[in-house]
């Protein structure tokens, strides 16, 4: 294994060693969550990273304490990632977990630097930083407050139900910066949920989240990702998820259309022969000039999704916005809500 330049994007220079072999340690766990995966816990020499430029994200900087997702998101864009460390970008992306168990201090660390100008983090956008790890790790909490005690601006996107867990820390960094919440939820169709998203919480589990949010005062958006062509774009099914979302009380619905970069795209393609052989051939004409839909269909996904969100009383979010949270004086982040489970 390859452990030598990793970086959280592949534009990561060539000269740069985040860690060597020296600071792995490998570990497995005897419990039924982990069955099946390896963590490797490593200590990081940098944590903060850049965007390159080249990128359509609408933010610079990043965190990811992991690396890999027992989500296992067959579509999932970081896949390609794992291919720098000398892994398969399918199973091993699923079940070798790289840990940066060192993420929080060294985050304390990075922003205290006067070269640190303060900008907006966000977290989420590579791998799922509530994804089942994060039960046993608790990297988030110190991550967290590294980001309160600076007062750092910083978004979260997660299909994670731990983030509720961090309910207070949430609070009192929006009494100090800007900060932006999401879950992802592309769809509500439970057989497509349990084939393409096998590890995440269920969709409706995602929306219990958003709605557990709202009641304590804080503003939840759903990024609507993906919606996956010929799977979940009906009518009927883009109706119902919109519907749903909106029932859970989110502040915004943003569809995003599944894109199959390098990586995803194969381990996609070989799922969709295994499960769906005669959308194959459909796939290949729509995904022939790229990792992205037609510009056409994309269109027609967002303007459908934007009229039923206005029937349904909600609107989209301005793109890489960090909604501050309101936090009211009632009712009390005090005591923590009763844990969702994950599965």
């Amino acid at each position: 294994m390859r452990w030598d330049n990793l970086g959280d994007t592949p534009a990561a220079p060539a000269d740069i060693t985040l860690f060597g072999t020296d600071a792995v340690t490998t570990r497995t766990f005897d419990a039924p969550e982990f069955r099946g995966v390896t963590f490797h816990e490593v200590r990081a020499r940098s944590i903060l990273n850049r965007v390159p430029g080249a990128s359509r994200m609408p933010f610079e900087w990043t965190v990811n304490p992991y690396r890999g997702c027992t989500h296992a998101c067959v579509y999932c864009f970081a896949r390609k990632s794992h291919g720098y460390l000398d892994l398969d970008t399918g199973l091993d992306f699923d079940s070798q977990i790289v840990v940066k168990t060192n993420a929080p201090e060294l985050l304390a660390r990075q922003l205290a630097s006067a070269r640190w100008q303060g900008a907006h983090v966000a977290m989420g956008t590579n791998v799922d930083c509530y994804q089942r790890a994060e039960g046993r790790y608790r990297l988030m909490p110190g991550i967290l407050t590294a980001l309160r005690d600076r007062a750092n601006p910083f978004s979260i996107l997660t299909k994670g139900t731990l983030i509720l867990r961090d309910l207070e820390l949430l609070a009192q960094a929006a009494r100090v910066t800007e900060v932006g919440i999401s879950v992802s939820v592309g769809f509500t169709d439970q057989e497509l949920w349990r084939t393409v998203e096998p590890g995440a919480p269920s969709p409706q589990r995602r929306l219990d989240v958003v709605r557990a949010l709202g009641g304590h005062g804080i503003d939840c958006g759903v990024l609507m990702a993906p919606v996956v062509p010929f799977l979940g774009d009906r009518p009927e099914q883009l109706r119902a998820t919109v519907r749903a979302i909106a029932e859970a009380g989110a502040s915004s619905v943003t569809p995003l259309v599944l894109h199959l970069r390098p990586g995803a795209r194969e381990w996609f393609m070989a799922w969709l022969r295994d499960h769906h052989p005669g959308l194959v051939r459909r796939y290949e004409r729509m995904y022939a000039d790229g990792a992205y839909a037609p510009t056409w269909y994309q269109r027609r996904i967002t303007r459908q999704v934007h009229e039923l969100a206005a029937e349904f009383g909600i609107g989209p979010a301005r793109r890489g916005a960090a909604r501050r949270i309101p936090v009211p004086e009632e009712p009390s982040l005090a005591a923590a809500p009763e844990q969702l489970t994950l599965l």
